[in-house]
């Protein structure tokens, strides 16, 4: 979504989000929702699950992962799979690219008008383009 802004944490425009996007505002995906739109950020599911639950246990585990789903599914975050077993949920939607340091596990953004793709391969007979992800793994230098 594009009106998506870093200060839309607001119970009342996550709400509103939520319903534009055809999603039922529960209590559990509003504060979901509040936790990935506070700010530009990129979050693995622990990390919403340890921060939905910092005061006491509300949101299971497999509600958390059921959300992010829905959420990636309508367009409101991008899920970013850095490796199989490490996916974090990106709550900037607009084009852009990523360094993933494996050390540290940072995942931070680069503009996409840094990089330029000439030509893409030949696609699959029946299938179209519908967007290139850039993944750049990064080690700490010695």
């Amino acid at each position: 979504m594009d009106n998506l802004t870093p200060t839309m944490s607001g119970k009342s425009r996550v709400v509103s989000l939520l319903k534009e996007a055809g999603i039922t505002p529960t209590q559990q995906r509003i504060e979901i929702a509040q936790i990935l739109f506070a700010k530009l950020h990129h979050l693995s599911a622990e990390q919403v699950l340890s921060q939905v639950n910092r005061d006491q246990a509300l949101v299971s585990k497999a509600t958390v992962y059921n959300t992010l789903g829905l959420f990636a599914s309508k367009g409101l975050v991008r899920e970013v799979i850095v490796d199989p077993s490490k996916v974090f949920y990106d709550s900037n939607t607009k084009p852009h690219h990523h360094f993933f340091n494996v050390d540290t596990g940072l995942l931070t953004d680069f503009d996409s008008d840094t990089v330029q793709i000439e030509q893409l391969p030949s696609l699959p007979e029946g299938t179209i383009a519908d967007g290139v992800d850039i993944i750049i793994r990064l080690r700490n230098g010695h």
